[in-house]
């Protein structure tokens, strides 16, 4: 519908000539633009501006309200095709236990199995900001666990204020 929203049709199109495509596809060469529009009542249908920056502007006889429809139907399925891209995000301390370190790196797996990006952040509280290595050991830990050449490090470990991420993201297949 985007498309279609600055199109002119019939009575608005203002200028003196133009060049037209009837029905069928064909050209029908310089006309008029009011010989054009009687063309178009003629066989019922709309005499449709598709491109105005044309030197005369280039019209076409068709049935708008078909043609918005086919517009709008291929928006959607451009749309329906596109993949969106999610970040999921896993979050720890760095005093985590090993066995939670288990189950979200096995998190952080599934989500890159499924395709999606992963920020991996650890949050740091009061006096853990004086030890952030011990962040950059978690972080490697989590990479040790996961299985080798499922990942891409696309942004490696760095502290953002209170908190350290990284982000990954799946492989191409």
């Amino acid at each position: 519908m985007a498309d279609t929203k600055g199109l002119r049709i019939n009575e608005q199109i203002r200028v003196r000539e133009v060049r037209l495509i009837d029905d069928e596809g064909e050209q029908n060469g310089i006309m008029p633009t009011v010989e054009a529009l009687k063309l178009a009542k003629e066989r019922e249908l709309d005499l449709v501006e598709v491109s105005p920056t044309a030197n005369p502007p280039v019209c076409k006889i068709l049935n708008y309200g078909k043609y918005r429809f086919e517009q709008e139907k291929r928006l959607r399925d451009s749309r329906k095709n596109q993949k969106a891209l999610k970040i999921k995000e896993i979050r720890m301390q760095p005093k985590i236990g090993s066995g939670d370190l288990d189950t979200k790196a096995k998190h952080v797996q599934e989500f890159l199995d499924e395709g999606d990006k992963v920020k991996v952040t650890i949050r740091f509280r009061g006096r853990e900001l004086a030890h952030t290595e011990l962040g950059y050991d978690v972080l490697n830990e989590v990479l040790k666990r996961l299985v080798e050449n499922s990942f891409v490090v696309e942004k490696p470990a760095a502290m953002e204020g209170r908190f350290m991420s990284m982000t990954l993201n799946a492989k191409a297949k």
